[in-house]
């Protein structure tokens, strides 16, 4: 513990003019006499620490001291402080947070940052993602309830193995142990999330799992044609950004884009449909016809009649 708090009051002394005694007593919940017995160890080990009286007196390092920033250019450092503030805010990672305040130590902090990343995770259960990743790191199962793309509730006990996040959602990768084989669970559809005390040791992955995940199989991908009209034109190209659009007169689009198995993909379907009449599949002509058959479906619970 004294060894983890002396790194990082040399990392603070580094990112900061002065520091009081008083300030990183109360942030190490230490006492001042020891934050003045761990000064004295710096000193000795030869960091140029040096002591400002008055008022808004303190410690600091003394002027010119740098780390060696050989390793990591400005654009490295700021890059991976963006991604890393991004993932400290998610996972409320305080050791995400020391890392950071090191890249600080050889970056440019008066350099305006030129990138934000925001992981747009409100819609996610606020526990789902501390626990899970905790599950990673310490080997321990998680317990959770699972609604599965039948809208069936099981319930489950998952060794996580990574953490994804891809097509604007979260996802988790594991062992099974409920189905005794490897699973990738979405976490909007994960109910009751806890961390169980019961450890795991790693398993031997399956090479075709670890390479790549079965989405990226292009022999799996199939071409959608749809043509969007212009009350749905914003949506659809947030939603289809990489895709292959060619505009109309009228002032429609049709885009064009490989989709991993279209026709059993519930979350296209249901983004179609939430265009209402402001899209329409032209291909493939299979896709066409679920999508008809679900509007059916739906008009006649529209049209039941009560007696």
């Amino acid at each position: 513990m004294k060894l983890e708090r002396l790194v990082s009051i040399i990392y603070k002394l580094l990112n900061h003019e002065v520091l009081s005694a008083s300030k990183l007593a109360e942030e190490y919940q230490v006492s001042p006499r020891t934050i003045y017995r761990d000064i004295d160890v710096l000193c000795a080990a030869g960091f140029p620490v040096v002591s400002h009286q008055g008022m808004n007196g303190g410690y600091g390092m003394m002027d010119g001291y740098k780390m060696d920033k050989s390793l990591l250019g400005s654009y490295d450092v700021h890059a991976l402080i963006t991604v890393l503030t991004s993932l400290s805010t998610v996972f409320h990672d305080a050791r995400a947070q020391g890392t950071i305040e090191r890249l600080q130590t050889i970056g440019n902090q008066h350099q305006k940052p030129s990138l934000t990343v925001d992981l747009d995770t409100h819609r996610t259960e606020p526990d789902s993602l501390p626990y899970l990743r905790a599950g990673i790191i310490q080997h321990q199962t998680v317990q959770f309830d699972y609604i599965n793309a039948k809208n069936e509730r099981s319930a489950r006990e998952l060794e996580p193995v990574r953490l994804q996040y891809k097509y604007r959602s979260w996802y988790v990768y594991g062992y099974c142990r409920s189905r005794q084989d490897y699973r990738e669970f979405r976490l909007s559809r994960m109910l009751n999330v806890h961390l169980t005390n019961r450890s795991f040791k790693p398993r031997m992955i399956p090479a075709d799992e670890a390479s790549s995940s079965p989405s990226d199989s292009q022999d799996s991908m199939t071409d959608v044609v749809f043509r969007v009209y212009p009350d749905a034109l914003a949506e659809a190209m947030d939603h289809f950004q990489q895709a292959d659009k060619q505009f109309h007169e009228d002032g429609s689009m049709t885009m064009r884009i490989q989709i991993h198995r279209p026709l059993q993909a519930p979350w296209l379907w249901s983004f179609l449909l939430s265009l209402g009449s402001g899209a329409e599949v032209l291909e493939p002509a299979a896709l066409r016809d679920i999508l008809e058959t679900k509007l059916r479906n739906a008009l006649k619970r529209y049209n039941q009649v009560d007696m």
